[in-house]
Order: structure tokens, then sequence, then C-alpha cells
């Protein structure tokens, strides 16, 4: 059991979080509850930590399985502190769980657009695109709801935001996307970064994709805001057989440019040769509706299609 502590919203609050901590998910809700009770009872206006409180006791909802009022804690969290990426991500397992793809492919894409670097985010697009493409068919992205477009100020790290109660957090994040992410490169960073792209460039036309590599490595780690430097060496994985590194860089690629066809295309190549054919299938539509006549796309959809079929 939790220790006793004084009715204030932090005292209790703790008290929760040592619960949740335990496993003690009804309690830690029952705690989160009272906090949020002494805070409306005393008037308080403290719109986040309010949304936090809604946040913690959703997450004990989704542990046990409640997932309506999971939905109903983060939409309330939401409300109070928009964008906020544990609500989102605690909704969209909800919404997951519940079999509503639609609502959750809203959740997981506006979480990425708040922050591209959580794991847990894409794999959900990615778990979401293949559900919809299945029950939805080709035409799935036009009926999704409208997805809400994150202005700039809230497009904010979240790993600098208090670890307890959530296990989203990406913990393998690699060294590149740390540095790089966490600064706003500066115009000689950039041109640095633009003249590495280049020699990457010329490397690959030699056929040293090893060496590319490193050159559009070297080229992220000054400024990754160039989708085509993830493209390009999402091609150099492709020609070394690399394929799950290929599959990530061309998903950074799209993150950073969703109309980036050589990304689509070669992505799509990467699951036809990890065997995952259907988010294959699904790059190459997505591909073609940017591209509709492209024809090494069609192409490659002939082939993946035999093996679905």
């Amino acid at each position: 059991m939790a220790p006793k502590l004084a009715n204030s919203v932090e005292g209790l609050r703790a008290a929760g979080n040592q619960s949740f901590r335990n496993g003690q998910f009804a309690e830690a809700a029952t705690f989160y509850s009272r906090a949020l009770r002494v805070m409306q009872a005393q008037g308080s206006s403290d719109p986040e930590e309010e949304s936090v409180l809604y946040s913690n006791r959703a997450a004990c909802h989704l542990k046990d399985g409640n997932c309506g009022d999971c939905i109903k804690d983060c939409t309330s969290a939401l409300a109070l502190v928009p964008f906020g990426i544990k609500p989102l991500l605690r909704r969209a397992s909800a919404y997951e769980a519940l079999e509503k793809y639609p609502q959750a492919y809203v959740d997981y894409k506006t979480a990425l657009q708040v922050d591209g670097s959580v794991t847990s985010a894409v794999e959900g697009l990615n778990r979401m695109t293949r559900a919809l493409m299945d029950s939805l068919g080709p035409e799935w992205r036009l009926k999704l709801p409208s997805i809400p477009l994150v202005p700039v100020s809230a497009q904010k790290r979240w790993n600098s935001l208090p670890p307890e109660n959530h296990k989203e957090t990406a913990k393998s994040k690699s060294k590149e996307t740390r540095s790089t992410k966490s600064k706003v490169p500066s115009a000689e960073d950039v041109e640095r970064a633009r003249v590495l792209k280049e020699e990457g460039n010329e490397l690959v036309k030699k056929g040293n994709h090893k060496k590319a590599i490193e050159k559009y490595s070297e080229s992220l780690s000054f400024s990754n805001l160039e989708s085509a430097t993830y493209s390009n060496r999402a091609l150099c994985y492709l020609v070394l057989k690399q394929y799950k590194e290929a599959v990530k860089d061309c998903t950074e690629a799209l993150k950073l440019d969703g109309k980036n066809v050589k990304a689509f295309y070669r992505r799509a190549q990467a699951y036809k040769a990890l065997k995952d054919y259907k988010s294959s299938f699904a790059d190459i539509n997505s591909l073609l509706q940017i591209e509709p006549r492209n024809g090494p796309a069609q192409k490659l959809q002939q082939e993946v299609n035999q093996n679905l079929n």
C-alpha cells in the first residue's frame, strides 16, 4: 500500500505514481481521482497539472483494459493541453484495442507531428495502415477523419517531460537522432550537410555504397532536414541488402516530405524483400496516388500483388 500523504494535489499524484509503478493500477487511479477533486474544490487553475492527472488516470484505465474511460480521460487531458504526446499515444492504443482504426491512425499521426522520433507511434501508424488497407481497401486514406495540423509551438521534444507512468518512450533512439533533433541547424550546418550529401551522391554513381552511407550519415549529423538525404541513404542500404535500415530511412524521409516518391518506392522494395507484402502494397498505392503513371511502381505493384494472392 502507498504511504499516507497529506491531501495535497502533489502528494496524491506522487502516491498515484508509486501505486502505478507497483502495478496497482486501480489504486493509482483512485489517487489521481482524489487529486482532481482537490484541484476542483480549491478552484485551482493549473491546466498542465490537471491534464497530467487525467493522462495518468487514463494510463491506469488502459492497463486495466477499460478503453472507454481511457479515451474519455485522454480527451479531457488534450482539451486542457492540446497535442500532449502521452494522452495522444494512450488514446491511440485504446482506439486500436477497440478496433477503431481510423481514430487510432489519426492520433498516431498527430503524435508523430509533435515528435517524429517516437518509435511506438511509428509502429502504431504502420499497424493501422495495414489494418485500414485490409478493412477499407485501396481508398482507405479518403475515409479517414481529418488529421489536425500541429502548430510549431507544440512540436517539442517530449522526452524532457517527467517519465513516470509511461513506457512509450523510444529507448533506442540513435545518437544521430538525439544530436540533430536537439538543435536547429545553422546556415553553415545546412551548407555543410548539402556538400556532404553531394559527395555521397558522387560515391553512389561510382558504386561505392558503403562510403556513400558514411557521407550521408555525416551530412545528417549537421542537418537532418533534407528528405532526399534519407531516401538516398536508403538506396544504399537496399543495394547492400540492409532492408530494415532502408525502411527506417524511408520512414524518416516521408516524415519530412510526405510526397517523396523515391522514399515510397524504396520502402516498398525493402518491405517486399522482408516479405511484408501488405506494407509494400500500401506504399506502392500511396506512390501511385501521387504519380499514377509511374512505370516501375506499376511493375512492382504487379509483383507484390502476386505474392498477396
